[in-house]
């Protein structure tokens, strides 16, 4: 039979794994004293930088809490229910503090774009030139779950074309760690994984492995990785299914760890890129224009004491395995995994660092708002479940305060609501007159000013950084870029309370102990239709309809004040399918509106991921992959030898095969049986 060219040939004494090497990875039980917490030493210079830079974020936070509220409280009329009021001002400290410290870190931010930080880390100062030791041996591990091949493999395929290109491919090897259960999807995995295997052969060593056992997702896909083969390496570097990273990226990863023997985890910063869609570009702006400036600023808080994202960072195998193995919680796997096994990596004694000047590592944003808001509920039920661990004995001040912000991140939106929920109540248990924004005293226009202008402050920062820095050109020229930041923060005031009503719906699912089906976001841009639009938001724009034509009964003069809330809430399913448009979003594109720097000037990774993924070949059927003889090879060279074709066991499957089509979870049984599927050819 003639060589399919889908299944490239692989040599025949190459194995899909390499031999085990067998390490122990044991959870501890949570609310237990941690006895290998080490003995504090004297500080160092960056722990006491930090701990001034965080005592002047909390008195700033503080004072400015404070005045606002003595503001606020000034200006309220004495009201029948002196309890609400009092909530009501305590719901106002706290998300004016909320919103105070995120002003605060884009501040801090800015300042370090500007000036620079001697405390923080940075690839520019904080690496040598030296040749790497062969003993820096680094997995780079891919964990992926029913994802688009063509698109991972393309990011994969580019970042080790980058890595061999600078010359340091030796000293990586590459697993592709599969907990896919669609048997097209993973007989397309093993197809690029051979073709990948057969481009690197002689140059780097790339493994595919399938977990017949899905435990505990990812977090469980990489722990399983470390018990079986964490013993070969000193590094491991975790890749999402939408990662790229340059090979300058992975090696100065590589040389900061050489450098800094009590760095755990080093974090460089994803840059967003790679979809057309207006949601997607208006994400990738915001992010690269006021979005580097919260990173920035949260490393000024941090510094050795900073969060993983799970993604595009380097860990220390052996102190990972040691301390960073998740027990359940409550009965439950831990979902969000990375702020914990942070924090358990400080409570070890070693330094987790954000790196944000290191150019070349790059993640792709939710293609539409739909799937930014899948992504969020399965961030938003993490993240409060991690809230559980804020009293977990020895750790760190600032990663119980991280475990904390996790979660205020999303419940700050059912508090807002209930704010809002309350002033409305106390209104009309007093006079209950309307009263115009105009008619307002003015200490309460000024404090609504001073709020706005500090949830404008970091774009206008972002937009300031930009310009001072001379990057205008990097975004289409100083008129491109101010259009795109306005374009950007008009669809940001549509979206937001869209986004505040998801949130605390996934907050009241959350808190009821709803089950969640954790499912990766599409990696593929495609349009929104109306009809799924529709369907999706349907129940909150019929409720708000219903509250509007109540109020307009009612009392007509209050529609003024819902207005920002209610309008974006009625056209909620017109701006979900627009803002997924990849056609507009290329418009604007052409008109040099939203641009970035990687698109002005694609870097060599990111060019050669797009042409990749743009002109991949389509997988192959199960029948053509199944006729061409190389799928039960390469489905052997991945599983190992397995015995299932001798004796009873044998005759049985055999048995079952030659019956009816095969189901799913048949096809899935055969690629982990190659013997099935050489039978199922001759059959």
């Amino acid at each position: 039979m003639e060589h399919d060219s889908s299944f490239p040939l692989t040599h025949p004494k190459q194995r899909g794994m390499p031999p085990i090497t067998r390490g122990a990875m044991l959870p501890r039980p949570w609310g237990l004293p941690h006895e290998d917490t080490p003995q504090r030493t004297e500080a160092a210079p960056w722990e006491r930088a930090a701990q001034r830079r965080r005592r002047t974020l909390m008195a700033g936070v503080t004072l400015s809490t404070l005045l606002a509220t003595a503001v606020l409280a000034h200006a309220q009329p004495d009201s029948l229910a002196p309890g609400l009021q009092a909530l009501h001002l305590g719901l106002f400290a706290l998300l004016f503090a909320w919103v105070s410290a995120g002003c605060l870190t884009a501040v801090m931010g800015f300042w370090v774009l500007l000036r620079g930080d001697p405390h923080a880390m940075s690839m520019h100062r904080d690496t040598g030139t030296a040749p790497l030791s062969a003993e820096a041996r680094t997995a780079l591990v891919m964990p992926i779950c029913n994802e688009d091949v063509a698109t991972v493999m393309a990011g994969l395929r580019a970042s080790c074309e980058s890595l061999a290109a600078s010359g340091a491919l030796r000293l990586f090897d590459v697993y592709i760690l599969s907990d896919s259960t669609d048997p097209a999807l993973r007989a397309a995995e093993l197809a690029a994984w051979a073709e990948l295997r057969e481009q690197f052969a002689g140059q780097g060593r790339i493994h595919y492995r399938w977990r017949q056992r899905r435990g505990r997702k990812k977090a469980g896909n990489v722990a399983d990785f470390c018990r079986r083969w964490g013993r070969n390496y000193r590094y491991m570097v975790v890749l999402d299914a939408d990662s790229v990273m340059s090979g300058d990226c992975l090696v100065g990863l590589v040389r900061l760890m050489e450098a800094h023997p009590d760095a755990g985890i080093m974090q460089a910063a994803p840059q967003a890129c790679g979809h057309a869609t207006l949601h997607a570009r208006a994400q990738q702006f915001a992010g690269r224009v006021a979005g580097r400036l919260f990173t920035a600023g949260m490393q000024y808080w941090q510094l050795g004491e900073a969060h993983y994202w799970g993604h595009n960072a380097i860990i220390r195998i052996a102190p990972f395995m040691q301390h960073c193995a998740l027990a359940p919680l409550n009965g439950r796997d831990i979902m969000s995994h990375d702020f914990v096994e942070a924090a358990l990596m400080r409570r070890a004694g070693y330094h987790v660092w954000l790196v944000h000047d290191l150019p070349g590592s790059y993640e792709q944003q939710p293609p539409h708002l739909l799937a930014e808001l899948q992504r969020d509920r399965r961030w938003c039920q993490g993240n409060l479940q991690n809230a559980r661990l804020i009293t977990e004995p020895g750790l760190h001040p600032v990663h119980r305060a991280m475990l904390l912000t996790g979660a205020l991140a999303y419940l700050s939106a059912p508090l807002w609501l209930l704010y809002v929920g309350l002033g409305a109540l106390l209104w009309l248990s007093g006079s209950g007159d309307a009263i115009l924004p105009a008619e307002l005293p003015h200490s309460v226009l000024g404090l609504w000013a001073g709020t706005i202008g500090m949830l404008a402050l970091p774009r206008l920062l972002g937009l300031a950084a930009v310009l001072l820095k001379g990057e205008q050109a990097g975004f289409g020229g100083t008129a491109a870029l101010l259009a795109g930041s306005l374009l950007e923060a008009l669809l940001s005031v549509l979206q937001a309370p869209l986004r505040m009503a998801a949130h605390t719906l996934f907050v009241l699912g959350a808190l009821s102990g709803i089950k969640l089906e954790w499912r990766s976001p599409p990696r593929e841009a495609t349009d929104i239709g109306w009809r799924e639009a529709f369907a999706h938001h349907a129940p909150l724009s019929a409720a708000m309809l219903v509250l509007v034509l109540a109020l307009a009964l009612l009392r007509p003069s209050t529609l003024v004040w819902i207005a920002p809330v209610a309008l974006p809430l009625l056209l909620a399913a017109p701006i979900t399918v627009w803002s997924s448009r990849s056609r507009l979003g290329e418009k604007l594109r052409r008109a040099r509106l939203l641009l970035i720097p990687e698109e002005h000037c694609p870097p060599t990774v990111l060019n050669q991921a797009w042409a990749y993924a743009r002109n991949a070949r389509p997988a192959p059927s199960w029948g053509e992959a199944l006729r061409s003889g190389r799928l039960a090879e390469l489905a052997q060279l991945a599983m190992g030898p397995r015995r299932t074709a001798h004796g009873l066991r044998g005759r049985m499957r055999r048995q079952q095969l030659a019956g009816a089509p095969l189901s799913p979870a048949a096809r899935m049984r055969c690629l982990s049986e190659p013997a099935s599927l050489a039978w199922l050819r001759m059959a």
